[in-house]
């Protein structure tokens, strides 16, 4: 019999919330455990040590025009979202122990709904496997696959775009 993960509705006391620059620290532990343990299945250890290579965050500049989401368990952040305000989505990650547990979906519904209020015509992303999966059940397209360097390694990852609904608004009837 073939084992799958079950996706489980929104843990219990799960908060999403816009991200903080006070984040940061948090934000990145995720991302290091994510790739290192999450990414697995999919990504050799050589693969993963050049995708997070560092235990602990560089001080390098970041993109601050990243609209950022975190979802907290109890205070403790355990995923996050990052997205361009054109809406390509640069970084999505979830604790490994909360992965399959619906975190990735509420970070997901937070975007999507921004996005429809920000009136975008799609959501883009370059996803790795693991995303993929996630993506395509979410219904995205795979436009195409490419290898993305990271050190000596190359990273299998796919070009995704979700085609948004336009909801056009329309005026009320005047009143005869």
């Amino acid at each position: 019999m073939e084992s799958r993960r079950i996706q489980n509705p929104k843990p219990r006391h799960l908060t999403i919330r816009k991200g903080t620059p006070n984040d940061r620290d948090a934000i990145f532990n995720v991302f290091y455990h994510a790739v290192r343990q999450g990414a697995a299945r999919f990504y050799t250890e050589k693969q993963r040590m050049a995708w997070a290579p560092k235990s602990e965050p560089d001080q390098t500049p970041k993109n601050h025009s990243l609209l950022r989401w975190v979802a907290e368990m109890d205070g403790d952040i355990i995923g996050f979202i990052a997205v361009t305000p054109t809406g390509y989505v640069d970084l999505a990650y979830v604790s490994p122990e909360w992965m399959g547990r619906g975190v990735a979906q509420a970070l997901y519904d937070e975007v999507l709904e921004w996005a429809h209020r920000a009136r975008l015509s799609e959501l883009t992303s370059h996803a790795s496997h693991f995303a993929k999966r996630f993506f395509l059940k979410n219904n995205w397209q795979v436009v195409y696959p490419e290898a993305a360097a990271r050190g000596d390694q190359l990273l299998e990852r796919f070009f995704m775009r979700l085609k948004l609904e336009t909801k056009h608004e329309t005026p009320d009837k005047p009143r005869r």
